[in-house]
């Protein structure tokens, strides 16, 4: 190969290296930055991991949608292109600040009666607590901090970089989508400004296809347990309280619809949304959820299809 042949193939290698070109899968440190820089544009991988997989996929999709490019579900040029338009760093340094090792930390029983005996639902542990906030894996954050105590205040750490570059557009119509798994805002004009992984329903408990009507928001709520509502209850159960916290079976977030006994929720188990179902309501991370909460108000349509 003569030296300009050489210069123009190391030009084109790291002109492609970042972009990802969709017949090769994503290196690990690409797929991690993209995962945060379409966290930060409202276009949620789910929980952070720094590993391909379906949520990805299918923000890469309404990401693509949105910004008008092919709609391929892949991390190509453009689209490598079009996200890095947010240039910031997607980690950053956080020092562990004491209400985040505060506790009280206590491990959640599975069982409803259980669960409803206890004064809270809080984190389980303060790596929990961190993942949470910072929408990562607990996996992705030990990864990340090598020799690091998780658990002490003043220890440095390293994070995905998830505060918003900008904020959201408003909101005009939710719009669940089963056949995608997703839960999406669009505006006054029916554009997606928002989209965020979800579970959907069941065969024993199907999403309830329909144009319903926002009632209201609950930040914290207690959960009302019913186990005539659920198929699978233990037939020892009795209606119970479920105290509130980031591992109530709601979350932090009850988003309450006009279907009965129907709303968009946090959950428990963020690792989880989009790759299971549901008992018919429609679940998000506790943090898409907040999301969802401030963008939606009394009225709103919420449509609901398959």
């Amino acid at each position: 190969m003569d030296r300009k042949m050489q210069v123009s193939a190391i030009a084109l290698s790291i002109l492609l290296a970042p972009s990802v070109m969709a017949a090769a899968p994503a290196p690990a440190d690409t797929t991690l930055r993209a995962q945060v820089l379409l966290d930060r544009a409202y276009f949620s991988p789910g929980e952070i991991d720094g590993a391909a997989g379906s949520n990805l996929r299918r923000a890469l999709n309404g990401f693509q949608a949105n910004r008008g490019l092919s709609v391929t579900g892949e991390l190509d040029a453009a689209t490598w292109t079009a996200l890095n338009t947010d240039a910031a760093p997607e980690l950053e340094t956080y020092t562990i600040d004491a209400t985040d090792v505060a506790g009280p930390f206590k491990a959640i029983p599975i069982d409803m009666m259980k669960k409803s005996k206890l004064p809270a639902l809080g984190y389980t542990s303060a790596l929990e607590g961190l993942a949470e906030k910072f929408h990562a894996s607990p996996a992705l954050l030990k990864k990340l901090n090598p020799g690091k105590d998780l658990s002490r205040a003043g220890e440095e750490i390293v994070v995905p970089a998830v505060t918003p570059t900008a904020p959201l557009p408003a909101a005009a119509k939710v719009v669940v989508d089963k056949s995608d798994s997703t839960v999406s805002l669009q505006d006054a004009a029916g554009k997606t400004i928002a989209q965020f992984p979800a579970s959907t329903g069941s065969e024993h408990d199907p999403l309830p296809v329909g144009e319903w009507k926002i009632q209201g928001v609950a930040r914290d709520p207690v959960f009302h347990y019913n186990p005539a509502l659920f198929w699978d209850a233990n037939e020892s159960h009795a209606k119970a309280k479920i105290p509130a916290g980031p591992n109530n079976p709601v979350g932090v977030v009850w988003v309450d619809l006009s279907k009965e006994h129907y709303g968009i929720h946090g959950t428990p188990e963020p690792s989880r949304i989009g790759k299971t179902q549901s008992h018919g309501c429609i679940r998000l991370t506790n943090w898409t959820a907040l999301v969802l909460a401030k963008a939606v108000s009394p009225g709103m349509t919420a449509l609901l299809q398959d």
